[in-house]
Protein backbone atom coordinates (compact mmCIF):
# COMPACT_ATOMS: atom_id res chain seq x y z
CA UNK A 1 0.00 0.00 0.00
CA UNK A 2 1.38 3.07 -0.94
CA UNK A 3 2.80 5.49 1.60
CA UNK A 4 0.63 8.38 2.28
CA UNK A 5 1.57 12.37 2.10
CA UNK A 6 3.03 13.58 5.50
CA UNK A 7 0.30 15.49 7.73
CA UNK A 8 1.98 19.03 9.47
CA UNK A 9 1.33 22.87 9.58
CA UNK A 10 3.58 25.36 11.51
CA UNK A 11 3.01 24.63 15.28
CA UNK A 12 1.97 20.99 14.88
CA UNK A 13 3.00 18.62 17.53
CA UNK A 14 4.39 15.37 16.29
CA UNK A 15 5.69 12.15 17.87
CA UNK A 16 8.35 11.29 15.06
CA UNK A 17 10.71 7.87 15.47
CA UNK A 18 13.46 6.83 13.17
CA UNK A 19 14.95 3.69 13.15
CA UNK A 20 18.12 1.95 11.77
CA UNK A 21 18.48 0.19 8.74
CA UNK A 22 17.31 -3.84 9.16
CA UNK A 23 17.45 -2.57 12.82
CA UNK A 24 21.22 -2.06 12.88
CA UNK A 25 22.53 0.51 15.60
CA UNK A 26 22.26 4.19 14.50
CA UNK A 27 24.80 5.18 17.61
CA UNK A 28 27.97 2.85 18.02
CA UNK A 29 29.82 5.38 20.92
CA UNK A 30 28.82 8.55 22.41
CA UNK A 31 31.01 10.64 19.98
CA UNK A 32 27.68 9.86 17.82
CA UNK A 33 25.45 10.61 20.26
CA UNK A 34 26.87 13.74 20.65
CA UNK A 35 26.50 14.63 17.11
CA UNK A 36 22.93 13.46 17.19
CA UNK A 37 22.10 16.03 19.73
CA UNK A 38 24.19 18.80 18.31
CA UNK A 39 22.38 18.20 15.19
CA UNK A 40 18.59 18.50 16.96
CA UNK A 41 20.02 21.78 18.03
CA UNK A 42 20.90 23.39 15.02
CA UNK A 43 18.54 22.45 12.84
CA UNK A 44 15.67 23.67 15.34
CA UNK A 45 17.21 26.91 15.78
CA UNK A 46 17.28 27.33 11.73
CA UNK A 47 13.55 25.75 11.49
CA UNK A 48 12.45 27.33 14.31
CA UNK A 49 11.17 23.35 15.43
CA UNK A 50 10.26 23.12 19.37
CA UNK A 51 11.64 19.61 21.02
CA UNK A 52 10.06 18.69 24.31
CA UNK A 53 11.30 15.00 24.95
CA UNK A 54 13.43 12.49 22.94
CA UNK A 55 15.37 9.71 23.83
CA UNK A 56 18.30 8.11 21.70
CA UNK A 57 18.32 4.30 21.71
CA UNK A 58 20.58 1.83 20.49
CA UNK A 59 19.25 1.59 16.64
CA UNK A 60 16.44 3.98 16.71
CA UNK A 61 15.29 7.59 18.54
CA UNK A 62 12.08 9.15 19.40
CA UNK A 63 11.46 12.93 19.02
CA UNK A 64 8.44 14.90 20.49
CA UNK A 65 8.02 18.34 18.79
CA UNK A 66 6.15 20.82 17.53
CA UNK A 67 6.95 21.84 14.03
CA UNK A 68 8.49 25.22 13.06
CA UNK A 69 7.57 27.71 9.75
CA UNK A 70 9.89 25.19 7.72
CA UNK A 71 8.04 22.46 8.39
CA UNK A 72 8.98 19.18 10.19
CA UNK A 73 10.54 17.68 6.72
CA UNK A 74 12.82 20.38 6.55
CA UNK A 75 13.74 20.06 10.05
CA UNK A 76 14.18 16.26 9.71
CA UNK A 77 16.05 16.28 6.54
CA UNK A 78 18.65 18.79 8.80
CA UNK A 79 19.51 16.35 11.05
CA UNK A 80 19.17 12.47 9.74
CA UNK A 81 21.59 13.65 6.36
CA UNK A 82 24.29 15.60 7.81
CA UNK A 83 24.11 12.78 10.72
CA UNK A 84 24.56 9.95 8.16
CA UNK A 85 27.34 11.42 6.26
CA UNK A 86 29.30 12.42 9.21
CA UNK A 87 28.13 8.97 10.59
CA UNK A 88 29.51 6.98 7.67
CA UNK A 89 32.34 9.21 7.74
CA UNK A 90 33.52 8.44 11.41
CA UNK A 91 32.92 4.67 10.98
CA UNK A 92 33.98 4.19 7.45
CA UNK A 93 31.21 3.19 5.90
CA UNK A 94 28.85 3.51 2.99
CA UNK A 95 25.31 3.49 2.07
CA UNK A 96 22.15 4.20 4.00
CA UNK A 97 21.77 4.28 7.71
CA UNK A 98 18.30 4.67 8.68
CA UNK A 99 15.35 2.51 7.71
CA UNK A 100 13.14 4.14 5.15
CA UNK A 101 11.91 7.20 6.08
CA UNK A 102 10.77 8.24 9.57
CA UNK A 103 7.56 7.70 10.87
CA UNK A 104 5.81 10.70 12.34
CA UNK A 105 2.41 10.95 14.11
CA UNK A 106 0.60 14.16 14.40
CA UNK A 107 -0.98 13.87 17.70
CA UNK A 108 -3.59 16.15 19.74
CA UNK A 109 -2.05 18.06 22.03
CA UNK A 110 -4.59 17.96 24.83
CA UNK A 111 -5.23 14.07 25.38
CA UNK A 112 -1.90 13.07 24.42
CA UNK A 113 1.11 15.39 25.29
CA UNK A 114 2.08 14.26 29.06
CA UNK A 115 1.82 10.68 28.24
CA UNK A 116 4.02 10.88 24.77
CA UNK A 117 6.61 12.75 26.86
CA UNK A 118 6.68 10.13 29.67
CA UNK A 119 6.54 7.23 27.31
CA UNK A 120 9.33 8.76 25.07
CA UNK A 121 11.93 9.38 28.64
CA UNK A 122 10.58 5.85 29.78
CA UNK A 123 12.20 4.03 27.13
CA UNK A 124 15.79 3.79 28.31
CA UNK A 125 14.52 2.25 31.54
CA UNK A 126 11.70 0.09 29.76
CA UNK A 127 14.62 -1.07 27.02
CA UNK A 128 16.95 -1.96 30.22
CA UNK A 129 19.44 0.86 29.59
CA UNK A 130 18.73 1.85 32.93
CA UNK A 131 17.51 -0.53 35.73
CA UNK A 132 15.52 2.36 37.58
CA UNK A 133 13.50 5.90 37.66
CA UNK A 134 16.39 7.58 39.99
CA UNK A 135 19.19 6.09 37.30
CA UNK A 136 17.14 7.53 34.74
CA UNK A 137 17.11 11.10 36.33
CA UNK A 138 20.64 11.22 35.50
CA UNK A 139 20.98 9.22 32.30
CA UNK A 140 22.59 11.14 29.26
CA UNK A 141 20.84 10.47 26.05
CA UNK A 142 17.12 11.22 27.47
CA UNK A 143 15.31 14.71 27.99
CA UNK A 144 14.43 13.18 31.57
CA UNK A 145 16.91 14.53 32.93
CA UNK A 146 16.70 18.45 31.83
CA UNK A 147 13.28 18.17 32.95
CA UNK A 148 14.54 16.64 36.29
CA UNK A 149 17.25 19.93 36.52
CA UNK A 150 19.43 17.69 35.93
CA UNK A 151 20.95 18.50 32.36
CA UNK A 152 20.63 21.14 30.13
CA UNK A 153 20.16 21.43 26.56
CA UNK A 154 19.23 24.83 25.16
CA UNK A 155 17.25 23.50 22.40
CA UNK A 156 15.00 21.40 24.49
CA UNK A 157 12.02 23.18 25.69
CA UNK A 158 11.58 22.15 29.39
CA UNK A 159 9.51 24.69 30.98
CA UNK A 160 6.79 23.92 28.70
CA UNK A 161 6.36 20.78 29.77
CA UNK A 162 6.86 21.30 33.26
CA UNK A 163 3.79 24.03 33.16
CA UNK A 164 1.60 21.16 31.94
CA UNK A 165 2.24 19.90 36.10
CA UNK A 166 2.37 23.06 37.78
CA UNK A 167 3.56 26.48 37.69
CA UNK A 168 6.04 26.68 40.42
CA UNK A 169 9.34 24.58 39.17
CA UNK A 170 9.78 22.54 42.17
CA UNK A 171 5.76 21.43 42.43
CA UNK A 172 6.26 20.70 38.92
CA UNK A 173 8.79 18.14 38.99
CA UNK A 174 7.93 16.56 41.80
CA UNK A 175 3.92 16.35 39.92
CA UNK A 176 6.09 15.16 36.25
CA UNK A 177 7.54 12.74 38.55
CA UNK A 178 5.31 10.99 40.20
CA UNK A 179 3.11 11.56 36.54
CA UNK A 180 5.97 9.17 35.26
CA UNK A 181 6.17 6.77 37.70
CA UNK A 182 2.34 5.82 37.45
CA UNK A 183 2.83 5.60 33.69
CA UNK A 184 5.78 3.13 34.38
CA UNK A 185 3.15 0.79 35.25
CA UNK A 186 1.21 0.58 32.06
CA UNK A 187 4.16 -1.16 29.84
CA UNK A 188 4.98 -0.58 26.66
CA UNK A 189 1.46 1.23 25.52
CA UNK A 190 1.64 0.63 21.72
CA UNK A 191 -1.25 3.24 21.22
CA UNK A 192 1.48 5.96 21.86
CA UNK A 193 3.71 5.13 18.75
CA UNK A 194 0.86 5.28 16.03
CA UNK A 195 -2.68 6.64 14.82
CA UNK A 196 -5.53 5.17 13.74
CA UNK A 197 -8.55 4.78 15.52
CA UNK A 198 -7.59 1.44 17.54
CA UNK A 199 -4.85 3.01 18.76
CA UNK A 200 -7.00 6.68 19.63
CA UNK A 201 -9.46 4.71 21.23
CA UNK A 202 -7.19 2.51 23.65
CA UNK A 203 -8.03 -0.75 22.10
CA UNK A 204 -10.11 -3.01 20.06
CA UNK A 205 -12.35 -3.43 23.26
CA UNK A 206 -13.51 0.12 22.98
CA UNK A 207 -13.83 0.52 19.17
CA UNK A 208 -16.25 -2.51 19.99
CA UNK A 209 -17.97 -0.51 22.39
CA UNK A 210 -17.89 2.71 20.06
CA UNK A 211 -19.69 0.55 17.46
CA UNK A 212 -22.26 -1.20 19.58
CA UNK A 213 -23.15 2.81 21.03
CA UNK A 214 -23.48 4.19 17.27
CA UNK A 215 -20.64 5.98 18.20
CA UNK A 216 -18.39 6.52 14.50
CA UNK A 217 -15.08 7.87 14.82
CA UNK A 218 -13.00 9.57 11.54
CA UNK A 219 -9.69 8.18 12.09
CA UNK A 220 -6.54 7.92 9.82
CA UNK A 221 -2.97 6.01 10.65
CA UNK A 222 -1.35 9.18 10.91
CA UNK A 223 -3.34 10.76 13.78
CA UNK A 224 -3.27 10.24 16.93
CA UNK A 225 -6.37 11.50 18.52
CA UNK A 226 -9.90 11.95 18.78
CA UNK A 227 -12.57 11.27 15.97
CA UNK A 228 -13.33 15.13 16.29
CA UNK A 229 -9.84 16.28 16.19
CA UNK A 230 -9.22 13.79 13.41
CA UNK A 231 -11.79 15.56 11.33
CA UNK A 232 -10.42 18.89 11.95
CA UNK A 233 -7.02 17.61 10.76
CA UNK A 234 -8.52 16.50 7.46
CA UNK A 235 -10.75 19.24 7.05
CA UNK A 236 -7.85 21.69 7.21
CA UNK A 237 -6.04 19.91 4.88
CA UNK A 238 -8.97 20.17 2.13
CA UNK A 239 -7.89 18.26 -0.72
CA UNK A 240 -6.11 15.69 0.73
CA UNK A 241 -9.10 14.45 2.70
CA UNK A 242 -9.64 11.41 -0.23
CA UNK A 243 -6.27 10.56 0.49
CA UNK A 244 -6.29 9.98 4.33
CA UNK A 245 -9.85 8.62 5.25
CA UNK A 246 -9.82 5.04 4.18
CA UNK A 247 -12.01 4.40 1.47
CA UNK A 248 -14.05 1.87 3.45
CA UNK A 249 -14.83 4.17 6.15
CA UNK A 250 -16.05 6.52 3.06
CA UNK A 251 -18.23 3.98 1.71
CA UNK A 252 -19.95 3.01 5.04
CA UNK A 253 -20.47 6.71 5.44
CA UNK A 254 -22.19 7.10 2.14
CA UNK A 255 -24.87 3.65 3.23
CA UNK A 256 -25.62 5.32 6.38
CA UNK A 257 -26.24 9.14 4.45
CA UNK A 258 -28.35 7.28 1.82
CA UNK A 259 -30.09 5.38 4.17
CA UNK A 260 -30.95 8.60 6.67
CA UNK A 261 -32.50 10.58 3.51
CA UNK A 262 -34.53 8.06 2.33
CA UNK A 263 -35.70 7.45 6.04
CA UNK A 264 -36.33 10.92 6.46
CA UNK A 265 -38.04 11.32 3.17
CA UNK A 266 -39.85 8.09 3.48
CA UNK A 267 -38.63 6.36 1.00
CA UNK A 268 -37.59 3.24 -0.08
CA UNK A 269 -33.80 2.31 -0.70
CA UNK A 270 -34.54 -1.06 -2.21
CA UNK A 271 -36.63 1.15 -5.28
CA UNK A 272 -33.55 3.86 -5.44
CA UNK A 273 -31.31 1.66 -6.27
CA UNK A 274 -34.02 -0.93 -8.35
CA UNK A 275 -33.93 2.48 -10.89
CA UNK A 276 -37.51 4.01 -9.61
CA UNK A 277 -37.68 7.55 -12.00
CA UNK A 278 -40.74 9.22 -9.73
CA UNK A 279 -39.41 12.91 -8.81
CA UNK A 280 -38.71 11.73 -5.38
CA UNK A 281 -36.03 9.52 -6.37
CA UNK A 282 -34.67 11.22 -8.90
CA UNK A 283 -34.31 14.62 -6.36
CA UNK A 284 -32.34 12.45 -4.40
CA UNK A 285 -29.72 11.07 -6.81
CA UNK A 286 -28.85 14.09 -7.60
CA UNK A 287 -28.31 15.42 -4.07
CA UNK A 288 -26.18 12.77 -2.66
CA UNK A 289 -24.55 11.90 -6.18
CA UNK A 290 -22.35 15.43 -5.70
CA UNK A 291 -21.79 14.61 -2.31
CA UNK A 292 -20.97 11.27 -2.66
CA UNK A 293 -18.09 12.18 -5.44
CA UNK A 294 -17.07 15.53 -4.26
CA UNK A 295 -17.02 15.54 -0.41
CA UNK A 296 -16.66 12.02 -0.16
CA UNK A 297 -14.00 10.93 -3.16
CA UNK A 298 -16.28 7.66 -3.89
CA UNK A 299 -15.79 6.86 -7.58
CA UNK A 300 -18.58 7.19 -10.15
CA UNK A 301 -18.81 3.16 -10.42
CA UNK A 302 -19.30 2.98 -6.22
CA UNK A 303 -22.00 5.93 -6.71
CA UNK A 304 -23.60 4.54 -9.69
CA UNK A 305 -24.28 1.05 -7.67
CA UNK A 306 -25.56 3.23 -4.36
CA UNK A 307 -28.09 5.34 -6.94
CA UNK A 308 -29.55 2.58 -8.81
CA UNK A 309 -28.53 4.76 -12.13
CA UNK A 310 -25.48 4.22 -14.89
CA UNK A 311 -22.23 5.89 -14.16
CA UNK A 312 -22.98 8.06 -17.11
CA UNK A 313 -25.65 8.91 -14.99
CA UNK A 314 -23.70 10.08 -12.41
CA UNK A 315 -21.70 12.24 -14.79
CA UNK A 316 -24.96 13.43 -16.30
CA UNK A 317 -26.36 14.49 -12.33
CA UNK A 318 -22.33 16.01 -11.99
CA UNK A 319 -22.64 18.29 -14.21
CA UNK A 320 -26.40 19.26 -13.63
Amino acid sequence: MPRGARLDAPGALHHVMVRGIERKAIYLDDADRVDFLDRIGKASEKTGTVIYAWSLMTNHAHLLLRSGPAGLPAFMRKVLTGYSVSFNKRHQRSGHLFQNRYKSILCEEESYFDKLVSYIHLNPLRAGLVDSLEKLDRYSWSGHAAIMGLGEYSWQDTSYVLQQFDRATGAARKAYLDFVRDQMQLGRQPELTGGGLVRSAGGWSEVLSMRQRGDRQFSDERILGSGEFVEGVLGDVGALQKEMVPMRLRQIDAREMLERQCSERGLSVEALKAGSRSREYSSIRRELAKTFVIALGLSHADVARMLGISRAGVSMLMRG
